[in-house]
């Protein structure tokens, strides 16, 4: 006998693994399947342990076998009486045998039933038990075929298995509490609102607090709802846990493109229910036609010279049994047709191919997860018809947010204030910087360090600056390099009242945060990006009218010409600059607002001369026209209406002399016109008797005038990377040279006139042609080897004490 415990245990395992993507009908469809299976088990237990047929010898005999029936000797018998009685004659043609021997032994009654059993039963009534087993086993087959078939398997049990993770993430547990606490706290807010609406004095208070309940769209929460301590979240969520959390964010995106790309088990699945319901309606229909042929008395014919009868009466012993249990077969068949019809009706009625999660969002609050399609969809309907909590758990985590909230909560395990503390450095500002490059997001940590004064962040993703950045009381400036930020307004607030300095370097428009243009405060706004000249006409550099105490503008740009909206700060503005990548600026006309310029630059703009209007500029100090066109600087004598010009800068252009005029810059202090093309210098040059700073390198003199010696106060002086073969004596008479650079020029020899330099603290000689250094060098007291650079062959031809003394000096 067959344990139906081997039966009932089959599939266990797969069905324990696979029950969330069995319907209800699937699965009362396995215990219909069961008691299908019972039912054949228990047949094929009856057929193979009990006798199957008893047969007795008919009595009755006629030429025609085909007229002895069984089921009517009993009415033949009586008919025959009533027959006798009346005095009719006997029946021809059935006639009781006389005579004959009815004793047979054991052996011919054994062999009788196995031939009869053989040759008169119906195949239905012997191998009905047989069949059920073989039909349920088609069916239990054809129900679980999509989770065996090799296309379909590896998509589902990874789909099951990161289902099952997602389900016992103590993330996904941490991210619907906190949308649910969030959503209670809405709602409070919003009740305020509306009972401080109902009086009409209260109506500004009321603006008031809806302009609080503004937020980057970045982001669910509140903004007045409390930042949570990086310490409390420990109690919840281990940094263990969150890192399995995160890898979960990258299977599941990884299983959403290798389910989502097909409609392959959708497809499997209608073919294996299809296949359910054609072989549904075979079973009905054979089986209700031959259940009739399981007949209890069955008419057996057996050749007369086996036994001497030839008409043998069989009973079927388990044709009454049988007949009840086909029937009973029948009715469970029929159900589990009509399921398979629901099936199929199912798959068809309704749109399975898309899954959206709208309700979803409705409960959770978690607005931007996406609605998914084909397989992956398909999957998820029948985790609905499990539970729908599966569903409303695993959107956790599709959802950007709350792999942002995820990726925070990591950084503030990863990045301990302890490990920011050691990131901390002061910067060209003199500011204690706080620098960080390429995370995945801002640690709320970087909060938790309040003498931070400087915050640099470069390409960092997901940047929302939260209210806490107001524990920063010593914040001044904050750079964005390539890093889109978007603010609370809480932290928008505190920034509107503490920050100074905006640097922010972007690739297109869109990355320039709109809030910057609210900073009331700012003093500085450097912008590092593509500004056409058509975008800041077409609005998309907003105006910048609201900064009202903008001091310092800087313009990295592709411009033609000045934007606009500088005239909204032209009065108080005092330092602009402006870089255009080699892209010519035309249109200068609006400098002249700029009434207290102070610093001007105009980099790499293609100008072939000195603008115009910078000549009406009266408070302008200094000027920079570094990487420009210029050849010829002839207009150089309209900049003495800059009475207050004390740096021009003409550096890196292709200027080929200097008019004898610009002696008439009296108030100038530094000349930088190094990276040109001079052949030579004029004389009228050091005429400008205030200069301190000139810096001719990088061109082609061959000589120096002697007209320099005028210069009483230079302090600096470079005409390296030239070609000079002597150097006028009066050189060393501007006392005050605290630099004199004079590498890679033609240079013979040194003059001794040197140690006249007593201020001198860095020579440049290296490069020259010379065989020998003089003695004198040793006069100059402020002189050492680090400050003295020349070959180390020439070093060390000097005197032991002379070397001696500028080592320790």
């Amino acid at each position: 006998m067959i344990p139906v415990g081997e039966f009932r245990n089959l599939g266990t395992e797969q069905n324990s693994k696979f029950r969330v993507l069995k319907p209800w009908w699937d699965v009362f469809s396995e215990y219909l399947c069961i008691a299908m299976l019972m039912i054949g088990v228990f047949g094929c237990t009856l057929q193979l342990t009990q006798d199957k047929i008893a047969c007795l010898p008919s009595h009755f005999t006629s030429p025609t076998p085909e007229a002895i029936d069984c089921s009517h000797i009993r009415s033949y018998r009586e008919n025959e009486t009533s027959q006798q009685t009346l005095v009719k004659p006997v029946n021809p043609i059935i006639q009781e045998v006389i005579g004959r021997k009815n004793n047979l032994d054991i052996h011919q009654y054994v062999f009788v039933n196995h031939y009869c059993y053989e040759r008169f039963v119906h195949w239905y009534a012997k191998f009905f038990p047989y069949l059920v087993v073989i039909h349920t086993m088609i069916f239990m087959v054809a129900s679980s075929f999509w989770f065996k078939f090799p296309g379909t398997s590896s998509k589902i049990e990874l789909f099951v298995t990161i289902l099952g993770k997602c389900f016992d993430s103590p993330w996904t547990t941490r991210a619907l509490s906190e949308v649910s606490e969030e959503r209670g706290e809405e709602k409070l807010v919003s009740w305020r609102r509306n009972t401080i609406s109902k009086d009409p004095a209260d109506r500004q208070a009321d603006e008031g607090e809806t302009t609080v309940l503004l937020r980057s769209s970045s982001i669910k929460s509140n903004p007045e709802k409390k930042i949570p301590e990086p310490q409390s979240t420990a109690s919840v969520l281990d940094k263990k846990e969150g890192e399995q959390a995160k890898a979960l964010f990258e299977k599941v995106k990884k299983l959403r493109t290798h389910v989502e790309e097909a409609d392959l088990l959708y497809l499997m699945y209608v073919l294996q229910t299809s296949l359910k319901v054609f072989k549904f309606l075979l079973v009905i229909i054979y089986s209700a036609v031959l259940v009739p042929n399981i007949e209890i008395v069955v008419r057996c014919y057996v050749p007369p010279e086996l036994t001497g009868f030839d008409i043998y009466c069989c009973n079927h012993n388990k044709a009454n049994i049988f007949s009840k249990l086909a029937y009973c077969y029948i009715c469970f068949v029929g159900v589990y047709g009509v399921l398979c019809i629901y099936t199929l009706y199912w798959l068809f009625h309704r749109p399975l191919k898309a899954y959206s999660f709208e309700q979803v969002r409705l409960e959770t609050g978690i607005n931007d997860i996406p609605d998914v399609n084909n397989d992956f969809a398909f999957l998820l309907h029948l985790v609905d018809q499990y539970d729908a909590l599966y569903s409303k758990r695993f959107a956790v985590f599709l959802s950007e947010v709350s792999e942002s909230r995820l990726h925070q909560l990591n950084l503030n395990y990863e990045w301990t204030t302890k490990k920011l503390r050691t990131r901390l450095a002061k910067n060209t500002s003199n500011r204690l910087e706080l620098h960080l490059l390429m995370l995945p997001g801002l640690p709320d940590t970087v909060f938790e360090i309040p003498e931070v004064e400087s915050l640099k962040l470069e390409q960092v993703k997901n940047v929302t600056i939260p209210a806490s950045v107001a524990k920063l009381e010593s914040l001044q400036e904050l750079s964005l390099i390539y890093c889109p930020a978007k603010l609370q307004l809480p932290a928008l607030n505190h920034l509107k009242a503490n920050l100074k300095v905006l640097r922010v370097s972007f690739e297109s428009l869109e990355e320039v945060p709109m809030w910057m243009y609210t900073l009331h405060g700012l003093e500085e706004l450097h912008l590092d990006g593509l500004i056409t000249n058509e975008l800041s006409k077409s609005g998309t550099l907003e105006s910048l009218r609201e900064l009202r105490a903008l001091r310092v503008l800087t313009l990295h740009s592709n411009l033609t010409k000045i934007p606009p909206s500088l005239v909204d700060v032209a009065l108080q503005l005092q330092r602009l600059s402006i870089c255009n990548e080699g892209i010519k600026l035309q249109a200068f006309s609006s400098l002249k607002k700029l009434t207290n310029i102070v610093s001007l630059e105009l980099v790499g703009c293609e100008l072939e001369r000195i603008p115009s209007a910078v000549f009406s500029l009266n408070n302008l100090q200094e000027l920079d026209l570094k990487e420009n066109k210029l050849t010829t600087v002839e207009e150089i004598l309209s900049l003495q209406h800059c009475r207050r010009l004390v740096t021009l800068r003409l550096w890196h252009n292709k200027i080929t002399y200097i008019p004898d005029h610009i002696s008439k810059l009296h108030t100038l202090e530094t000349l930088d016109i190094s990276w040109n093309k001079l052949r030579k210098l004029p004389s009228r040059l050091f005429y400008c008797t205030k200069l301190r700073h000139l810096d001719v390198s990088h061109n082609q003199l061959t000589s120096v005038p002697a007209e320099v010696g005028i210069l009483q106060g230079l302090q600096f002086f470079s005409a390296a990377f030239n070609s000079l073969e002597t150097l006028p004596e009066e050189l060393f008479s501007c006392k005050r040279l605290k630099t004199l650079a004079l590498g890679n020029n033609c240079l013979p020899t040194l003059s001794s006139r040197v140690a006249n330099l007593t201020q001198l603290v860095r020579l440049e000689i290296k490069g020259n042609r010379l065989e020998s250094l003089p003695l004198e060098i040793w006069d100059c007291p402020l002189l050492t080897v680090s400050g003295l650079i020349v070959e180390d062959n020439l070093l060390e031809l000097l005197p032991s004490d002379v070397r001696s003394r500028l080592t320790n000096t």
